[in-house]
């Protein structure tokens, strides 16, 4: 295998604590410095069908984001189905999952100046089928960032908790970058986790401040989540869900809560709340909501219909009742797409700006 292109592994403390951000960031920064930069996800959780085969989603993300260059089914060799630890329990096949990946990172590799490799959460995560994170970035001949969340105590626990693994695995844990930080408190948390994490001999390469927009949903998000049916054509179906609004009470105050950022949720044959929405966008076409969730499965009359036509936001059509909706969207876990343009501009920006990639260039 290619031992000789540069190369950094990402890692996690958990689920959802920033590691794919966090790449998508680095990504924009190494082509600052590097011509070609090679992206790869060995082991891959949530994947999505691509000409049959069965690519990671945040895989698709990156190639679709960055033009990588590459074929898909090399930057993510393997992708767990749901089966698939019970197959590999009864009948193990670790050496060919290993070949696997070693000849897809020298496939990515191949006339690339940079491979930025992504592992799927903490450092035990695929443990069951003898490859978690620290035995692959071990395989790649990686070292390794933890990407954890917030705080001071809890964070430098789980790093430290994450670090035993790599190291017991020969992988050095080459830094840290801590994620969703309030800004009010960034000087003080860089300040303290810098000298705890000096104390265990982790260097603290960044700290990423939080932004309200990377966990807000996209209607498109919350579309795809509910199955719920478009009722029209909208011009603007990735809006930015900022607040949700449940129109249970009257008109007149589910009317106050009209205003840009807002995605109501109200039963299908609350006619009077969507001829109001209607009427808000004829009149203040500035001021047009996120969009509407119509909920139960009731579809509205065909002149009701005829005005969601003209609706400029998506008005979905659910199955689900309005409390469900509305837990399942308080409950979303926000990834980021390529069409969240918004939030890419911002991720970018947030790298740049407070991670040391000079740092980690030289720790290579």
């Amino acid at each position: 295998m290619n031992m000789t292109i540069p190369r950094v592994f990402i890692a996690a403390t958990r689920q959802n604590d920033g590691k794919t951000t966090t790449s998508l960031g680095l990504m924009a920064a190494l082509q600052k410095h590097y011509n070609r930069v090679g992206y790869i996800k060995p082991v891959g959780q949530r994947f999505v069908e691509v000409a049959e085969q069965k690519i990671d989603e945040d895989t698709v993300l990156m190639d679709s984001i960055y033009q990588l260059n590459c074929p898909l089914v090399d930057m993510s060799p393997i992708a767990i189905e749901p089966d698939f630890t019970r197959k590999y329990l009864q009948s193990a096949n670790y050496d060919a999952l290993v070949k696997r990946i070693q000849l897809a990172f020298d496939r990515v590799a191949w006339e690339k100046d940079f491979v930025l490799c992504e592992g799927s959460g903490h450092a035990g995560v695929g443990s069951v089928f003898d490859l978690s994170n620290a035995r692959v970035a071990k395989l790649l001949g990686a070292k390794v960032i933890i990407v954890t969340q917030g705080g001071i105590g809890r964070p430098i626990d789980e790093v430290c908790l994450n670090q035993a693994l790599f190291e017991k695995e020969g992988v050095e844990v080459m830094g840290v970058i801590i994620n969703k930080v309030h800004l009010e408190k960034l000087d003080y948390i860089t300040e303290f986790a810098r000298r705890g994490l000096k104390r265990k001999g982790l260097e603290l390469l960044g700290v990423l401040p939080y932004r309200q927009i990377l966990s807000n949903p996209t209607m498109e998000i919350i579309h795809d989540e509910l199955g719920a049916e478009i009722l029209n054509r909208p011009q603007q179906i990735s809006n930015l869900v900022e607040e949700v609004v449940v129109g249970a009470m009257g008109v007149h105050n589910t009317m106050s809560s009209f205003r840009p950022g807002v995605m109501i949720i109200t039963p299908g044959d609350r006619e009077d709340i969507i001829l109001a929405a209607a009427g808000t966008v004829i009149n203040q076409p500035r001021n047009g909501l996120a969009g509407i969730v119509l909920t139960g499965g009731v579809r509205p009359n065909s002149e009701v219909l005829k005005l969601i036509q003209e609706m400029p936001f998506p008005v979905l059509l659910a199955d689900q009742g309005s409390y469900l909706v509305a837990s399942t969207v308080h409950d979303l876990i926000v990834k980021t797409r390529s069409t969240d343009l918004d939030k890419i501009a911002v991720i970018r920006d947030l790298v740049a700006e407070h991670i040391d990639v000079k740092k980690i260039l030289t720790s290579l």
